[in-house]
């Protein structure tokens, strides 16, 4: 069992708690939207403690933060990274765990005195939520190649302004020059944000891979009413639409292999008293069986087209994103399973539910994913919790872990 050069919990928990400030809001939750004042300011913060760190920052054009170690050889580093940005009313651990504990990686190492073979990078990515610039992980996506910079650059928020805007006023855009190169491997740390680690009592989960996802924008459009004197039998209802159509993809699309997820809804006029004329509503579809989500997909789209003809209301559908469920390197999830082993924590193979930076960064190299548990399943709200035992279990197999691959 491995005893020895483990992280410095003091030194992990100040950095969190010190996080957890910086865009607090009531119920010990975080608004850190990307780009935004807070996301500013808690970049600052961490360019600070890279730079007490000895490490080398750069930024990149999308804002993408890497902060570098050098190694004994000028080979392809290891790079280990996730998000300081957060969801509207989010946790204090989704994503900012895997920046802080890479960077108290290094600073073990630093404290131990130990040069490895290969240089280490600390990525922190921009906008991964998707919350203030859709779609999510347009950071990750871009250096990626699945978006391109003016795809990025054009993608705006709800008020109009675009991310090369917000990019440029918080100061954070960089070089293309300084985008991710050629690297050894990649491994994003992250919260479980689902309930299988705590319910079968693991410490850390070994992570194989994510699965697909599908993302679906749809607009029904009836007529808006009085709702006094309109008889039901004449109502060209928007809502009672969506409801059918809600309840028919409950029934007819989930399935214990495929999760169907109405997650956001806006109704016009919104009044009271008044027969809804317009909805929108998104529909989020997932499965580790990618032929599965596309049959669900199609299934979806032509249950809301019925539902619409058969209530009298037009209807628009726009496919807004879709991502094919990819496979980790064995390899590398090899490495983290024995070193979870040796330091004598249980672990599980599993795959991600979520989607992650991980996920295109796969594109471009060796990746994987080390999860941690989420106490009741919970993420992306204020009561998202990871246990201080877990975080210093992650934190540690991810610190041999790096220590593994970064003298390959």
């Amino acid at each position: 069992m491995v005893t020895v050069n483990t992280i410095n919990e003091e030194r992990l928990f100040r950095m969190l708690s010190k996080s957890s400030e910086t865009g607090a809001i009531p119920g010990n939750g975080l608004r850190r939207l990307a780009l935004s004042d807070q996301d500013q300011e808690m970049r600052n913060i961490y360019k600070e403690w890279c730079e007490e760190a000895g490490l080398k920052l750069r930024i990149d054009d999308l804002g993408n933060m890497y902060a570098r170690r050098e190694g004994k050889n000028n080979l392809p580093p290891v790079v280990v990274g996730s998000h300081l940005d957060t969801q509207p009313a989010g946790g204090r651990f989704d994503g900012i765990l895997g920046v802080l504990l890479a960077l108290e990686v290094v600073q073990t190492l630093n404290d131990n005195g130990i040069e490895t073979e290969r240089p280490l990078e600390i990525v922190n990515f921009t906008n991964e939520e998707g919350v203030r610039f859709e779609p999510p992980m347009l950071g990750s996506g871009g250096i990626a190649g699945v978006f391109d910079q003016a795809y990025v650059y054009s993608r705006k928020d709800a008020d109009g302004f675009s991310f090369l805007e917000e990019l440029e006023r918080i100061g954070y855009k960089g070089e293309e020059g300084n985008r991710l190169g050629d690297f050894h491997s990649f491994l994003e740390l992250h919260i479980e944000q689902g309930p299988i680690l705590e319910g079968e009592d693991k410490q850390i989960g070994v992570v194989e891979g994510v699965q697909g996802i599908s993302w679906l924008e749809v607009t029904l459009k009836g007529e808006a009413d009085h709702a006094g004197p309109t008889p039901m039998h004449l109502r060209k209802d928007a809502l009672m639409a969506a409801a059918e159509i809600m309840n028919q993809l409950e029934k007819d699309i989930a399935t214990t292999d495929i999760t169907v997820t109405v997650g956001k809804i806006s109704v016009s006029p919104n009044s009271v008293n008044c027969v809804p004329g317009e909805v929108h509503f998104t529909v989020d579809i997932r499965s580790a069986n990618d032929k599965l989500r596309k049959q669900a997909f199609e299934g979806t789209k032509h249950t809301i087209r019925r539902v619409s003809e058969d209530r009298e209301v037009r209807v628009e559908m726009t496919e807004l994103w879709e991502t094919e469920k990819i496979d980790f390197d064995s390899s590398i999830t090899e490495v983290i399973e024995n070193r979870a082993t040796e330091l004598g924590y249980s672990s599980k193979r599993m795959l991600s539910g979520a989607g992650h930076d991980a996920k295109y960064v796969n594109n471009l190299g060796p990746t994987a994913m080390i999860f941690v548990p989420s106490v009741n399943g919970k993420s992306h709200v204020p009561s998202e919790l990871t246990l201080d035992r877990d975080i210093v279990s992650g934190a540690n197999t991810l610190y041999h872990t790096v220590l593994t691959l970064s003298n390959e």
